[in-house]
């Protein structure tokens, strides 16, 4: 004896990382590594293991092979030794003094370094929407990340992202 089942077999559907939410500078602007910013990043959360690929996936056919990142630990638990992009090897490291906080570095073989606005997970789309705009704007006074972000908050009350980073300043991770 033998069941029957109407309904069809259950396929595999390959999972995929949702695409990154990214403004970039035009081409025509200046350099990458220039005075500024060359765009905005919007994560969808602080766990860079996922998050950077996406980014990385996005950036490397635009920019050139992606060889190294770097961000600034004060908002981000843990921070990976690596993550892999595009079937390479992409090693994450970080700074503290040396790199605003509200920024990430993407560094390329051939095109040079890019400093990117992080846009902290929890930001309202309208507020993302105009920070995105003002970081990857071709033109306008140059700002540094932290000042745009700092400019979001016009009460000047700490986002629910720097209360969070605050507690997780402390926090031992290892870097480059």
């Amino acid at each position: 004896m033998s069941a029957t089942n109407d309904r069809p077999p259950p396929s595999a559907m390959p999972a995929r990382a949702p695409t990154a939410r990214l403004a970039l500078k035009s081409v025509s602007c200046p350099h990458p590594g220039d005075v500024g910013l060359d765009g905005a990043w919007w994560p969808r959360c602080r766990d860079l293991t996922r998050e950077l690929p996406p980014l990385a996936d996005v950036l490397d056919p635009l920019w050139g092979r992606i060889t190294r990142i770097a961000v600034n630990p004060r908002y981000w638990p843990v921070i990976p030794r690596r993550v892999f992009v595009n079937g390479h090897v992409v090693r994450v490291g970080w700074f503290t003094s040396e790199l605003d906080p509200h920024t990430i570095l993407l560094l390329s073989g051939t095109a040079g370094p890019w400093d990117l606005l992080v846009i902290p997970p929890e930001t309202a789309g309208p507020s993302a929407a105009r920070l995105m705009a003002a970081a990857s704007a071709a033109t306008g006074p140059r700002s540094t990340a932290s000042a745009l972000v700092a400019a979001e908050q016009p009460d000047g009350t700490p986002s629910s992202y720097e209360a969070a980073g605050a507690a997780a300043a402390g926090r031992l991770v290892a870097g480059m």
